[in-house]
């Protein structure tokens, strides 16, 4: 397909026919063994043809449905290597690739939103795109001034396709969830539908961005993309390259693996510290290494793409660090005791507090030794072991509760944990923990670098002015937090993490 399929009953009627079709193979594959093939060779086939069909749907589709699918394709990992190898080709499609917009409707939105005029900001615009993605589509574009620089467009009727699309596959989410072991797949699209508002706001997006850029200017280790300039569903920003990150985990070697695993280990922890804000979108596809000619040390990585973030004044939130301490120190009431503070344990639930640090032990493993080998077999085992009905560990994680305030810290973390696992890296997960991660080397230490200056610092994501269109939203509320398990809607939750609806804007007048 060429462009974004826009008709709602189109689209739902896509997603709604993917369990017929699993169920219809389901019964060829029974008839199958039947008649005398083995049932590995069955299932085998079976399970190659329910990728094809359902990364296929969702990667056609654009909008929700392939958004949907590169939040999956991060958990990969987590699937027995038997299941894994079919879906893995499919899952990685979608990490960075999708049927392109024409470039007649390319031009269009550009004109559109940028002016009729919008080609005297170029010197040269390519109009086939660099890369697809959910919303929108990128082009690679000199700007007027000679720097290259990428253009993202937004797909026409994203918005609509996206809440379309996550709604119905809420209702097919119990036939998603076999997909990977011990992750509930219902709540990870809600958090999407409720964050649709804000990836649709390129407004929002280039704020973020330029925050980041401007902390991480001149950094050894972080590269972010500066915002060239910004109008509606359009964002230009400069330009990168560098090996994507889908690469090195297809074909890299265990050099490029470890390096790459160790700065995105640091950009999970030293990020939020340093802006005040999550990167929330952590497939992939988002992250480039950046390779030279010296020693491995001086490799950089390359981070793209901040249409989700959480806002975090200060960094992750003390209880993380506090909580993974006295795990790790073997304090079982401590930790049970935070964990009730925080809501992740309701009032009326009685927990053993030895059973609940049996249950966390070896999830936090990457905390407790200097160097972590993070494998396929690790987060498989993790999986299995909290997704297996018999285990002591899927009895006790039925029972604890996820806060509001956490759910996208969680994600986020899981996600980059599935990401490092898929890399086979080695990261030395815990020296970015003691550096950046407040409460964690001990009670009331703000982290051992620049967490404290950093939490002294406003969190406010505006950044230097630049030259080029730029859309200003509102002032922005300042952020509060949940009370434990408080259920909030998604306006207030908006409101709660300084984030704000995005207006109907008029497109101003581009100019640099």
């Amino acid at each position: 397909m060429s462009d974004l399929p826009r008709k709602a009953m189109t689209r739902t009627a896509r997603l709604a026919a993917l369990p017929l079709g699993i169920a219809g193979r389901a019964t060829l594959g029974l008839g199958k063994r039947i008649g005398g093939r083995s049932a590995e060779v069955v299932t085998a086939e079976l399970q190659q043809a329910t990728a094809d069909q359902l990364f296929k749907v969702l990667g056609e589709l654009k909008g929700g449905a392939m958004k949907f699918g590169q939040v999956l394709s991060v958990f990969e990992a987590a699937l027995p290597e038997e299941v894994a190898g079919p879906y893995r080709a499919a899952l990685t499609k979608l990490q960075d690739a999708a049927p392109p917009m024409p470039a007649a409707k390319v031009h269009a939105a550009l004109a559109q939103r940028l002016g009729e005029d919008w080609r005297s900001l170029f010197r040269e615009f390519d109009d086939r795109p660099a890369a697809a993605a959910s919303i929108g589509q990128v082009h690679r574009a000199v700007w007027h001034d000679g720097r290259a620089v990428a253009v993202k467009v937004q797909y026409p009727g994203a918005g609509d396709a996206l809440l379309a699309d996550l709604s119905q596959l809420s209702r097919v989410a119990w036939l998603l969830g076999p997909l990977i072991p011990g992750l509930d797949i219902k709540p990870l699209i809600t958090e999407l539908r409720e964050r649709v508002a804000e990836e649709l706001d390129y407004g929002l997006e280039a704020q973020a961005q330029r925050r980041h850029a401007e902390e991480f200017a001149g950094d050894p280790e972080i590269v972010v993309p500066g915002v060239v300039a910004q109008a509606d569903q359009v964002l230009v920003s400069e330009w990168m390259g560098g090996t994507p990150l889908a690469e090195v985990i297809a074909s890299g070697s265990q050099e490029e693996r470890d390096r790459a695993g160790r700065l995105l280990a640091r950009f999970l922890f030293a990020g939020p510290s340093r802006t005040g804000l999550l990167h929330a979108d952590p497939h992939p596809g988002n992250f480039r290494l950046l390779k030279n000619d010296g020693p491995v040390e001086g490799w950089r990585l390359g981070v793209l793409d901040f249409g989700t973030v959480d806002r975090l004044p200060g960094g992750l939130p003390a209880p993380i660090g506090a909580s993974l301490r006295m795990a790790l120190a073997g304090d079982a009431a401590g930790v049970l005791a935070m964990l009730r503070e925080e809501g992740f344990v309701k009032p009326s639930i009685a927990l053993d507090a030895d059973a609940v640090l049996d249950y966390l032990v070896p999830i936090i493993e990457p905390a407790a030794v200097e160097s972590f080998h993070f494998t396929r077999a690790w987060m498989r085992a993790q999986a299995a072991r909290i997704a297996d009905p018999r285990s002591p560990a899927y009895n006790l994680g039925k029972q604890l509760n996820l806060p509001p305030s956490y759910l996208l810290i969680h994600r986020v973390t899981l996600s980059t944990i599935g990401v490092l696992c898929q890399l086979g890296a080695k990261a030395p997960f815990r020296a970015e923990m003691l550096e950046w991660l407040p409460e964690f080397a001990e009670a009331g230490s703000p982290g051992t670098r620049a967490a404290k200056k950093a939490a002294a610092k406003s969190p406010a994501v505006k950044g230097p002015a630049v030259k080029g269109p730029a859309v200003k939203g509102p002032a922005k509320s300042p952020a509060k937090k949940a009370a434990p398990g408080q259920a909030r809607t998604p306006a207030a939750k908006r409101a709660a993490s300084g984030r704000t609806a995005p207006e109907k804007r008029r497109s101003p007048s581009a100019e640099g």
